[in-house]
């Protein structure tokens, strides 16, 4: 299969199957209360993140605060991709909609997955995500919705770097929606409902 550490719920046929990808530190049950509020009966397929920083899970390498490691974030991306792909057929999903859950590192690692592999990943749900990779390949995108809940007062996710993720986007025909909450980094009710209307669209 692949090298990913993940878990894999069954769930009715005719909803999504949801990845869900954790934020730092997390781990593959972190996102499932939000899967429910989602999407409830969705088929969950909940990775961890390879990298350790300190201990903690990550998607990929950042070399501070902030700032990814961009080589790696494109590598990390293909080997999540790739691990989808193979998921899609041990599991039987291949002819489902797919789409990501992801929160701050999860919500940045599907973020480049959609701009690197549109191939795997047409649907994301980003809770406080920004741009992943600065000059992304120049991919027809029009299959593609990206919905993305950020706080306006968040220090780690700034809304000037997802600005630029959503301009990457719109300019590859990509749909986009948004969504803003007063706060900093984190999952709001309001975020959750308004993700919800999205995902049922």
């Amino acid at each position: 299969m692949s090298t990913f550490e993940h878990k894999y719920t069954e769930g009715q046929p005719g909803l999504p199957v949801l990845l869900l990808l954790h934020g730092t530190g997390g781990g593959p049950d972190d996102l499932l209360g939000l899967a429910r509020e989602l999407s409830p009966g969705s088929a969950t397929l909940a990775p961890a993140g390879p990298v350790s920083e300190f201990g903690a899970a990550r998607w990929f390498r950042r070399l501070a605060e902030g700032v990814f490691d961009h080589e790696d974030v494109v590598k990390r991306a293909n080997d999540l991709a790739d691990f989808v792909e193979a998921a899609k057929n041990e599991y039987g999903f291949e002819d489902r909609r797919l789409v990501a859950v992801g929160f701050s590192n999860g919500a940045n690692i599907a973020a480049a997955v959609t701009l690197l592999r549109p191939e795997v990943l047409t649907e994301a749900a980003l809770f406080s995500g920004m741009s992943p990779v600065p000059q992304p390949p120049d991919r027809d995108l029009s299959d593609t919705r990206v919905f993305l809940s950020n706080g306006e007062q968040d220090p780690m996710a700034p809304l000037a770097s997802t600005e630029e993720y959503i301009r990457l986007l719109k300019e590859r025909g990509a749909e986009v929606t948004t969504h803003r909450q007063p706060g900093g980094h984190q999952i709001t009710l309001d975020g959750v409902r308004a993700a919800r209307e999205w995902l049922a669209r």
